[in-house]
């Protein structure tokens, strides 16, 4: 009796854990459980490794049968993503770029390499370290609230937008690059906290219902979206929307990544590489990217 209430308790949890990989988006919304299980979702592999070390430890054939369901699951979803993307190409005409949450005392000065830059939770404090830090190689400045996008390139039709906080925290512009128009979006978008989403949602609507209706041939989100990559809340934006990433890419928490609410969203784009940077004073990491900038077509 006793090996078959362990052998149930086994099988039970593999089929709990693997539920949870291939279906959390069935998961219901209420208090944000669908986005907590979608933020940290490659993170079930350890549970996963515990219950095979276990039934594995205690004899259990049953356990360790169970268990390679969602160990297998999870290899299908995410072993791909670990695999370094086979981006490349030429150069010639490229666009790098980066953002980054700057926390109570980053600078972004690590970045000064991107022509374009986007920094959230600018404020009166830290504004003139940050000027400082980009103002010299990248004079064309935009700010809106606690957001700022530095580019080495003019900055046209900047445009405050409140997706639905009450107050404008993104911005919209054209930026003249060397080959052509792109469209920047730079946001923040609201916070996600554990039984309190809906701020967080409706700025991802609103954004995502903007970036739907816009027709700019190259586009570029970048910012802290408060959804990670897995989240399946941002699979309507990344549906017309290519998300430039290696790896798993997490930015957060900095001093030991365990989601990647930070996003470079691209169209019109063909991606050379993709890189997270660890840059002091900030308790994100900075998402930055190469950018192809492919010939403009006509709509």
């Amino acid at each position: 009796m006793l090996h078959g209430t362990r052998d149930i308790t086994f099988a039970a949890t593999a089929v709990l854990l693997g539920g949870l990989l291939v279906a959390h988006r069935l998961l219901p919304e209420f208090g944000g459980i669908r986005q907590l299980v979608g933020s940290f979702l490659p993170w079930l592999l350890v549970p996963a490794l515990l219950l095979a070390a276990a039934a594995l430890g205690t004899g259990s054939r049953i356990g360790l049968a169970a268990v390679a369901a969602p160990i297998l699951a999870w290899s299908v979803l995410f072993v791909p993503q670990l695999i370094e993307r086979p981006y490349g190409g030429s150069s010639t005409g490229a666009l790098r770029v980066a953002t980054q949450n700057l926390g109570a005392h980053g600078t972004a000065a690590e970045l000064t390499d991107a022509a374009i830059i986007s920094v959230q939770e600018l404020t009166d404090r830290n504004r003139p370290s940050v000027a400082a830090a980009l103002n010299p190689d990248h004079p064309h400045v935009a700010t809106v609230g606690t957001i700022g996008l530095w580019s080495r390139y003019a900055l046209d039709d900047v445009e405050r937008l409140d997706l639905g906080q009450g107050w404008a925290r993104a911005l919209r512009a054209r930026i003249d690059a060397p080959t052509g128009d792109v469209t920047v979006y730079a946001v923040h978008l609201g916070s996600l906290r554990f039984g309190e989403t809906e701020s967080r949602n409706r700025t991802l609507r609103t954004l995502t219902d903007l970036v739907n209706r816009d027709r700019s041939d190259r586009l570029l989100v970048l910012g802290d979206l408060n959804t990670a990559s897995t989240d399946p809340e941002l699979a309507a934006l990344t549906h017309t929307l290519q998300d430039v990433r290696n790896g798993l890419g997490f930015t957060w928490p900095a001093d030991f990544p365990l989601t990647r609410p930070d996003h470079i969203l691209t169209r019109g784009f063909t991606p050379l590489d993709a890189t997270v940077r660890r840059t002091p004073g900030s308790d994100h990491r900075a998402p930055t990217a190469t950018l192809a900038l492919t010939p403009q077509v006509s709509r």
